[in-house]
């Protein structure tokens, strides 16, 4: 295991970068901490497999430098770094029995056949492939061979990190549920150091203690997922968290009072002259329908999805998601919508603003 610290770090894919947007990965300052499980987290084209490559070694950065536990392993081998990777698309030896892949990291580095065929009896029955160790890996299913994969990346206990890009693209629905169970098992029974890349937001929070999400090439937030719903650094992470996603409206804010369309909404704190694109943010979850109370709306639609009901409304002009409880009735009358002032975040220009 190892701390891994990136520092002054950016690549870009064209041979002489001009500009911030010639960078597929833009200059980003952190720490991973030991141990930890994070989730790399954003829309495809984010920069999320390019931070994963520079950490493992497929790729040098443009710019800065990667430490392990203080070391630099910038321009270091993946061999060197002592770490296992998972692709999205599964890479087994169809000529060997699943077996034999499972073991293959184990012998290469020279463990006895007692502690091979120990671990790989334990990894089997965790990917749920004990049945099927006598057989080639040729003619297997995908998701057969992705968990054949993910495996063989968690069969050593001495990695000093598991890097996982978007393993369980290939998996059904229900084994997804079950790997991830097991991948949060595994971690918090060896305290291994994981950074698992996903466009998933339900795979990101369920797996992670620290999510970062990333958006054109940048990391807008590095958080808990219990802070990245409450408080999105970025207009993209109240977006992109969420189902729905965080409602943005434009604003001018006023002290602790905030201007938007249909009317004027409160806030709990105050905030000096703001410049740039406005707007305030506030989630479905903190927004109810009321008949007296609040900015004007009209129901475009309910959706009933079992737990509870989502609203699509329409605000002057602008669509709003609300949800209400599943057991609330919805009338006619109910044609205003009041938002829950603790819950309101403000931004400039897309990042937020703390207020005093």
């Amino acid at each position: 295991m190892a701390k891994i610290t990136l520092e002054n770090l950016a690549h870009s894919y064209l041979p002489n970068p001009q500009s911030q947007d010639d960078y597929a990965l833009k200059q980003l300052d952190h720490d991973w901490d030991d141990g930890a499980a994070y989730a790399l987290l954003g829309s495809s084209g984010c920069g999320k497999s390019t931070l994963l490559n520079i950490i493992s070694g497929l790729l040098v950065p443009s710019q800065g430098r990667i430490l392990f536990d203080g070391q630099d392993v910038t321009r270091a081998p993946t061999a060197e770094r002592n770490i296992a990777q998972v692709f999205q698309f599964p890479v087994v030896y169809d000529t060997m029995t699943v077996h034999d892949n499972l073991a293959f990291p184990l012998r290469n580095r020279g463990r006895d056949e007692a502690y091979v065929a120990e671990r790989v009896n334990e990894i089997a029955q965790m990917i749920g492939m004990e049945h099927m160790l006598s057989r080639k890996a040729r003619g297997l299913t995908a998701d057969a061979k992705q968990k054949i994969s993910l495996g063989r990346g968690m069969v050593r206990k001495d990695v000093n990190a598991l890097l996982f890009d978007e393993p369980l693209t290939v998996i059904d629905p229900h084994m997804k549920w079950e790997l991830r169970t097991q991948l949060k098992k595994l971690h918090q029974d060896f305290g291994h150091t994981m950074i698992y890349v996903t466009h998933d937001q339900t795979e990101a929070l369920t797996f992670a203690d620290k999510v970062v999400v990333m958006y054109d090439g940048r990391v807008v937030q590095i958080g808990t997922p219990e802070e990245l719903f409450e408080r999105p650094e970025h207009t993209f992470v109240g977006y992109f968290i969420g189902s729905p996603g965080m409602n943005l409206l434009p604003a001018k804010i006023d002290g602790n009072q905030a201007l938007v369309p249909g009317g004027t909404v409160a806030l709990t704190q105050g905030y000096g002259p703001l410049a740039g694109n406005i707007q305030i943010g506030v989630r479905p979850e903190y927004i109810r329908l009321s008949r007296d109370e609040g900015l004007p709306v009209t129901i475009r639609r309910i959706e009933d999805v079992g737990r509870h009901k989502i609203i699509r409304a329409d605000l002057m002009g602008h669509e709003i998601n609300i949800i209400a409880p599943e057991d609330q009735q919805i009338t006619p009358d109910m044609t205003r919508a009041a938002f829950d002032p603790a819950h309101i975040n403000v931004y400039a220009d897309d990042w937020r603003v703390t207020g005093r």
